[in-house]
């Protein structure tokens, strides 16, 4: 078998680093019985690599741009232009130009072919990096097809090609082109076929895009295409469009764009029947390949061609379950306000803690909600618990109105989600001491495990810790603890009613819960406040910091002067939130006390932005409005019919929200102390698996789930390519958006806000913290790249607990998760931020640098310039 050139039917699955994703493809689609793949050949990645292996030029170029980041686009261009220049001077080797000889010879020098690149990373399951590399159509000639190899082989170095390798993570110097050399098919009609719904992700429903002629005229988008809907052998829905022009093969080679006859223009480019049977082609397709495939296909002489097929990488992975019945699925990311992928031990672990019943897909968890939609009181109760995201309502409704789960009798549903029962305690009142209990009990019992666990190894390590999260649960469901929060919730919703009711006024609760006492998560965020003073009058430690990226900085601090004294600051920090970190919820998430040099950048921003004393001079401020806010409605409501008696309730009711709605932030930050406690010990066992050579590295644990990791430390067995298969899901979960809602059918459904009152083009979303303001847009996704100047507003996909420190230096915030009561909103409202929360695709829509207004009163963003 040759080394430069292979048939399609010479190919076989450990073929990819020879022939490319899109030749491998093709190579294993021209074996299967009736699919009918034009015949060719692939010129090998070998071919590539002799031809450029002795150029030093091109060596040396490479080596520049793997330097060059997705910042550097000016030199990209430049360098990529000089590569690609370098590949056309390149000569191919004769052995090769032999070969590919031979194989035209079989396949008839003179006929027509298709040339298309086909890179090594290229029509992958996890990256398709569709459209990175040329076709070219129609060439007619040996010369002129040796011509064009050339050609493909330095599309691999186009400006887009780059670009995408390096926000993907692969390297320049590892990705190697094959070239397809195929007979040309010269077809009546043409398209792309999506075997799931690229619009609604149905994975039961096919979409096809057709028009007449080549495809070059759809890809290139020159024309609009027809387009069809098919689930079942039946025909959903058909948009059939004006398609003016169409491209075509010349008799001498190449191709020319020619005008539709108008008569021509609107016809159905696919006849009905023909929708079908493609649509069976490509249920085939993905059948034997085995997920959801992007096809290109032709018609010829009533004959369908298939002339690429690669996986549809954006779809998000469907929950599997062991029925074919119907679910639906609900984000537990977006309740928790951390949508990025978790990593299996950190899925395992709020697996332990959680009772509902749990799906995992793309790195994320969902609440199967089937059992609940199974019952008209299960629905009623999803809608009234939901009821603060209008998102997942409305997507709710559209599956209650599509009967998609139906509704069994009464004595064969489920019951209706069971809720922390409250009714049972006493009313609490405002003087009680039961937040101090609960938090020094939690206090207690998470200084029991510290000192408990520390003796502990092995398998007792793990029955240990199965045990402690028992306790745990007992914490974080404790009714006494629920009755906490949920009577400050209540009140502050009793408030906004009321006093829109009687006085007009909206969310006048915002204000009120300004600078409120025992708020764990925003005095985090005004201690870092304190860390910037101390830190402050040392000029020598403020330049230190300014340049560090030595992760092990706090040992030098104390050879400066001030060092001692802000090394113990900092220190101090840690010791009561040094478990923190953004996307918390995950256990395997880098805590401040594991990598303190997150903090810098923060800390910086605070002696750059804020004057000394800047914290406890923003909690009086947020103080004394809100005390005014409470008699100047005391006052009013005095004026009013009843009014003694409306007054004195309110003022129980504001009572009640002052003293107990900062502990709505404690739970959470007892878990994430509890699972910081775990991950030491846990890291303390993975040394010892390193030692034995078991693992590669500590944090290999991280893609085992608890259950797993366990029976590895008992067997002392593990499966080595399990954790790099996982290493590399997760990299493709990571580049996943997860939808709030998605049935089994894989069908993502939104809800929509109601924008019928909102100004023209405005953005619209979830009003959480009442306020007008305008500012800065600055759209951050990680906390580890940190710019903000006092005043911006921050844009971004959600935030938690982790990102409170940044809270303190903006003016406004907009998330794309979120809820009434989800962390953001909490700590917007007693910060005096105004802020929309569930904003969709807010980090596209609103671009860094623009200026915008937020309406955190009404619920929707202006973007002013």
């Amino acid at each position: 078998m040759s080394s430069f050139v292979l048939d399609f039917q010479e190919m076989h699955a450990t073929q990819l680093m020879l022939v490319g994703g899109k030749g491998l493809n093709l190579g294993k689609l021209s074996t299967v019985e009736g699919i009918h793949v034009p015949n060719g050949f692939c010129v090998t990645t070998r071919a590539f690599q002799l031809a450029l292996e002795q150029n030093e030029s091109y060596h040396a170029l490479l080596k520049q741009l793997t330097i060059l980041t997705v910042q550097d686009q000016t030199e990209i261009g430049e360098m990529s232009l000089k590569i690609r220049q370098t590949i056309m001077e390149t000569l191919i080797p004769l052995e090769v130009i032999q070969e590919i000889t031979s194989h035209l010879s079989k396949l008839g020098v003179d006929h027509a072919y298709a040339v298309r690149s086909s890179a090594t990373a290229e029509d992958l399951l996890h990256a398709s990096f569709a459209g990175q590399q040329d076709t070219y159509l129609n060439i007619i000639g040996q010369d002129a097809i040796l011509h064009h190899i050339r050609k493909c082989w330095a599309s691999l170095f186009t400006d887009r090609a780059v670009i995408y390798r390096i926000q993907n993570g692969y390297d320049h110097q590892l990705v190697y082109c094959s070239v397809i050399v195929q007979k040309m098919i010269f077809p009546q009609a043409s398209g792309i076929m999506f075997t799931a719904d690229p619009v609604t992700s149905n994975r039961n429903v096919i979409s096809i895009d057709a028009s007449f002629g080549l495809g070059e005229a759809l890809v290139s988008g020159i024309v609009s295409a027809d387009n069809y809907k098919i689930q079942a052998d039946n025909i959903i829905n058909k948009i059939i469009s004006t398609k003016k022009l169409a491209i075509y093969g010349l008799q001498d080679g190449g191709t020319e764009t020619r005008q539709i006859e108008p008569d021509q223009q609107s016809l159905q480019t696919l006849t009905d029947q023909q929708m079908v049977q493609l649509a069976h082609i490509g249920r085939q397709i993905e059948d034997y390949f085995g997920f959801p495939q992007d096809i290109e296909w032709c018609l010829a002489e009533d004959t369908f061609y298939i002339v690429q097929s690669r996986p549809i990488t954006t779809l998000f992975p469907v929950p599997k379950v062991d029925d074919a019945d119907n679910h639906v699925y609900l984000s537990v990311g977006h309740q928790q306000m951390m949508t990025d992928a978790i990593k299996p031990l950190g899925l395992s672990f709020y697996l332990l803690i959680t009772p509902a019943l749990m799906r995992r897909a793309g790195g994320r968890l969902f609440v199967d909600i089937a059992p609940m939609l199974a019952s008209a009181a299960g629905r009623q109760a999803l809608l009234n618990n939901l009821s603060s995201d209008p998102l997942i309502v409305g997507a709710l409704k559209t599956i209650i109105e599509r009967d998609f789960i139906t509704v069994l009798p009464s004595d064969q549903a489920s019951a209706p989600p069971a809720r922390r029962n409250t009714d049972t305690l006493p009313p609490l009142e405002p003087n009680s001491n039961i937040v101090a209990e609960l938090i020094e009990r939690n206090q207690t019992s998470i200084n029991n495990l510290k000192h408990n666990i520390q003796d502990k190894s092995g398998a007792e390590l793990f029955e240990f810790i199965l045990e402690d999260v028992q306790d745990l649960k007992k914490h974080l469901f404790d009714p006494q603890s629920t009755a906490v929060f949920m009577s400050a919730i209540q009140a502050s919703a009793w408030i906004n009613e009321n006093m829109n009711e009687w006085l007009g006024e909206k969310n006048v609760a915002d204000t009120l819960t300004q600078s409120v006492e025992g708020n764990i998560t925003s005095e985090m965020g005004l201690a870092l406040m304190d860390v910037a003073d101390v830190i402050r009058p040392y000029s020598d430690v403020i330049d230190y910091l300014q340049q560090t990226e030595d992760d092990n900085f706090l040992d030098e601090l104390v050879k400066l002067d001030g060092g001692q004294e802000s090394r113990d600051a900092i220190h101090d920090f840690l010791s009561k939130y040094g478990m923190r970190c953004a996307g918390e919820i995950d256990i395997t998430r880098t805590r401040w006390s594991e990598k303190p040099l997150t903090l810098v950048p923060m800390i910086l921003g605070n002696i750059k932005n804020f004057e000394p004393q800047a914290g406890k001079h923003k909690f009086q401020q947020g103080l004394k409005e809100a005390l005014e806010k409470e008699q100047e409605l005391i006052d009013r409501l005095k004026q009013l019919p009843d009014g003694e008696q409306k007054a004195h309730e309110t003022k129980q009711k504001i009572e009640l929200v002052r003293k107990f709605i900062g502990y709505r932030e404690y739970p959470k930050y007892g878990i994430v102390s509890r699972y910081f406690v775990y991950k030491q010990a846990l890291l303390r066992d993975a040394e010892r698996l390193v030692q034995t050579g078991l693992i590669q590295n500590v944090e290999d644990i991280y893609y085992l789930a608890y259950e797993e990791l366990h029976e590895v430390v008992r067997t002392n067995q593990l499966d080595q390519q399990m954790i790099d298969q996982r290493k590399e899901d997760y990299r493709l979960f990571e580049k996943l958006t997860p939808p709030r809602v998605m049935t089994s059918e894989g069908e993502i459904i939104i809800g929509e806000y109601n924008r019928e009152h909102l100004p023209a083009g405005s953005i619209a979303g979830l009003p959480v913290s009442s306020g007008v303001i305008e500012g800065r847009a600055r759209v951050i996704l990680d906390m580890n790249h940190v710019d903000l100047e006092a005043g911006d507003i921050l844009v971004t996909s959600f935030t938690d607990p982790g990102w409170t420190p940044l809270f303190v230096s903006i003016q406004g915030l907009v998330t794309e998760v979120g809820g009434l009561m989800t962390h953001g909103a909490v700590i917007a409202r007693e910060y005096g931020l105004p802020a929309v929360v569930g904003v969709e695709n807010a980090t596209q829509l609103i671009k860094d640098g623009q200026r915008i207004r937020v309406n955190g009163t009404e619920g929707y963003i202006e973007i002013l310039s």
